[in-house]
């Protein structure tokens, strides 16, 4: 008994490899995510899905080296939360590294026209934009007038104002749909 606690509560590698091993591990899948896009965070097809979670198999055996014991797991993760607050904090007070580790947004749709060399630079065609746009409740993709590339990788729409006509015609429809329902409780009340 006194063996398994033992191995649980004692390090298999030295503590000062554990952390180095950790924080170079966090380094290159920061750097990889931020050269593979913004697509890899918000716009998952299958094939992403699979190399993130075969990713994170992958680099388990990096962190933890010859070491298999609970300690070193938990000083594995703390070592991943404390890195990551720290880039959080420093990256929230400075733009500067925010810019280089997020990037930037970038317009896909700009005044009403596909940025197609922006959608070839981050990998998305034309059937994911357009379904993106459905997913928000957007028919036809005449009707945007732009859409961004969130530093996140969620993508944000803006539709055009109805031009003077279509208002007009909204109006009426709106109205007529208000006499409508008027009609409807008089009816029911003569009933």
């Amino acid at each position: 008994m006194m063996s398994v606690w033992q191995d649980m509560m004692t390090f298999g590698i030295p503590i000062s490899e554990k952390i180095a091993r950790t924080i170079l591990v966090y380094a290159f899948l920061v750097a990889g995510l931020r050269l593979f896009g913004k697509r890899e965070l918000g716009q998952l097809n299958p094939l992403d899905f699979i190399v993130l979670l075969l990713l994170s198999n992958t680099v388990q055996n990096a962190i933890i080296g010859n070491d298999n014991s609970l300690i070193g797991g938990l000083a594995g993760a703390a070592v991943l939360f404390v890195v990551n607050e720290v880039l959080v904090r420093y990256s929230y007070r400075n733009p500067r590294m925010r810019r280089l580790i997020e990037g930037r947004a970038e317009e896909l749709i700009k005044e009403g026209k596909v940025m197609r060399v922006a959608l070839r630079h981050n990998m998305i065609t034309h059937e994911e934009l357009e379904a993106a746009a459905r997913k928000q409740g957007i028919e036809h993709m005449k009707d945007i007038e732009s859409c961004r590339l969130e530093v996140s990788g969620a993508l944000s729409f803006t539709l055009k104002e109805p031009t003077e006509p279509e208002r007009h015609h909204l109006d009426l429809m709106q109205k007529l749909d208000e006499i409508d329902r008027r009609l409807a409780v008089i009816e029911s009340r003569t009933a």
